[in-house]
């Protein structure tokens, strides 16, 4: 066996590889089978020691395979989002990611996702006259795009020459560098080479380096980490955009019916990053199952709807889910160029009904028709799929950055004054949030002042009340709310680190002088703190103000402090 480079590979060597490397990209590799007393079963998983709870093998298994009535012959690819069980830590290498990559790239340690390339053909020799098998990625990255078509690499190569590939792939990837947000990385797998980008907070375009869709030379594979085509996707609920944008931004609950997981998953994941570059912090499962360890809890009619959205294939969820407040039918053929009506209708019509968009939901905002009209402008005169797509996506990150700049803007009001921040006290907290005084802003800092000539006009108080009951704004607000706070504590670290110390011990009693090196002490270690927002020379400046207060006292008192 060798490593795509030709080099051998030997089995003890592979059981005492550590696969830090392998581990910063992937969980493991595992290979779903088709077997005829257990259906669906786990056949192998890469590397070799990683083990998975039963609960994520079950849900694992039923994923990988699309539902029987899909009918995919031949070879099919579509994403997974599987919960992961049990208590689990991010690596320090995803904690450094998380800090630095787009929030819609975050890393979240309760999922997994699952890259799945599943092979359909008849096969006489097989007791069902089929060969069905699926190649999974697990990972806790949400690399859609770069998975996704290293999945289609590496599984053909699984099926044609066995183990000893996937073995050659896993020494492959534990030799990659870290991801690292704001980087172009370079990939060797099996004698290729995958040239991504990984986009950092605050720059939501893709390198200019690199090409917007796949594209391969010679041995090179470049591509961006993800890189959805939104507008071919969305292109059918075009007209209702600005509803869909509302729906998701607000975590309402969606269904997406769809006769294959390639569609449904498809529209999920589109779904998800309309509110990019705000992290959708709702669940969402690309591809549901029946069977998944969630169903029940979805599906129940007595505490209603989660803020989930689903993607599912199987006609018994037209009856199950009928009691959900917004269904997306797809039809055939997702990117077909054909109107989809919205049907403010009894949901229980879904269940015969045609493609569509049924909800009884009434937006906020007037839709802006201009970018609409554009869009279907560049259909007529065959405007390049990509440019419409980066037209929308461009729209669409405008549309919510304007909502979020005015909350970004009351944040930053609720920071304490500079003269607040003393080296004598702790560190002040930031005022509270109080949505009054927030919409009291709106009428001289709005959306409506950042949105320029859109058109777009609505209730925006109204969206904002129901955007502050979601899971989106709790994330977004802890989130900011913490930089704060630890921006305050940072500032009042510098200002202790800056003090004249040599002054203020003059007078002072043995308590507060005893009180004063404790805290030195203790900030001392908070600057070992990565989140703590410091310059490197606080901490030197805080042992140099810690020798200070140490020259002023008697030996006694040293001894006591246990300070030599």
């Amino acid at each position: 066996m060798t490593d795509g480079s030709g080099t051998a590979i030997n089995n003890d060597f592979l059981n005492k590889k550590s696969w830090e490397g392998f581990n910063n990209w992937l969980h493991c590799i595992c290979i779903i089978t088709f077997d005829l007393e257990l259906g669906q079963a786990l056949e192998s998983v890469y590397p070799k020691h990683i083990r998975l709870t039963k609960q994520e093998i079950s849900n694992i298994c039923y994923l990988a395979f699309p539902d029987s009535n899909s009918g995919c012959m031949g070879d099919t690819s579509f994403v997974i989002r599987v919960p992961s069980q049990g208590t689990k830590q991010l690596r320090s290498e995803l904690v450094q990611y998380n800090a630095k990559c787009l929030s819609s790239l975050k890393v979240v340690e309760t999922h997994y996702w699952g890259y799945v390339y599943f092979r359909q053909v008849k096969d006489i020799t097989m007791p069902r006259g089929y060969f069905q098998k699926s190649v999974v990625l697990l990972s806790y990255l949400p690399f859609v795009n770069l998975f996704s078509k290293l999945c289609g690499y590496i599984a053909p190569e699984y099926f044609e020459h066995g183990d000893a590939s996937l073995e050659a792939v896993c020494c492959n990837i534990d030799a990659w560098p870290s991801p690292v947000p704001g980087s172009t990385l370079a990939l060797p797998i099996l004698g290729s080479v995958f040239q991504t980008y990984i986009p950092k907070s605050g720059n939501y375009t893709a390198n200019s380096n690199l090409v917007s869709q796949s594209d391969s030379v010679g041995n090179q594979v470049i591509m961006n980490v993800e890189d959805l085509n939104l507008f071919e996707i969305l292109q059918p609920v075009l007209p209702h955009i600005h509803l869909l944008w509302e729906l998701v931004i607000t975590s309402e609950p969606i269904v997406v019916m769809a006769s294959s997981p390639i569609n449904c998953s498809s529209m999920v994941l589109a779904l998800t990053r309309m509110i990019s570059p705000l992290q959708f912090c709702g669940d969402y499962r690309p591809y549901f199952t029946i069977h998944d360890s969630d169903f029940k809890q979805y599906t129940s009619r007595i505490q209603g709807p989660p803020p989930v959205i689903l993607g599912v294939t199987n006609p018994f969820f037209a009856k199950t889910f009928h009691h959900w407040p917004h269904t997306i039918r797809l039809s055939e053929n997702l990117s077909y160029c054909q109107k989809y009506k919205l049907k403010r209708t009894a949901s229980t019509k879904i269940v015969e009904g045609d493609s569509g968009i049924y909800t009884t939901y009434k937006p906020f905002l007037h839709k802006d028709k201009n970018i609409i009209k554009k869009l279907m402008s560049g259909v007529s005169s065959k405007r390049p799929c990509e440019v419409q797509s980066a037209m929308l996506k461009r729209h669409l990150l405008e549309l919510t950055e304007s909502f979020i700049i005015p909350l970004e803007r009351y944040l930053a009001s609720l920071m304490p004054l500079q003269k607040d921040v003393t080296p004598f006290k702790a560190a002040p907290k930031p005022d509270t949030f109080n949505p009054e005084n927030f919409f009291a802003t709106l009428e001289n800092a709005g959306p409506q002042l950042t949105l320029g000539n859109t058109g777009i006009k609505g209730d925006w108080i109204g969206l904002y009340k129901k955007f502050f009951r979601s899971p989106n704004f709790t994330a977004w607000f802890h989130t900011r709310y913490t930089e704060l706070t630890l921006k305050l504590q940072a500032l009042q670290l510098e200002a202790l680190a800056t003090a004249d110390l040599k002054s203020w011990v003059q007078d002072r009693d043995e308590v507060e002088i005893m009180d004063m090196v404790l805290k030195i002490k203790a900030n001392i270690g908070k600057c070992d703190e990565t989140k703590i927002p410091i310059g490197n020379t606080v901490k030197p400046q805080l042992s140099q103000r810690l020798d200070d207060i140490v020259a002023s006292l008697p030996d006694d008192l040293k001894n006591i402090l246990e300070i030599s």
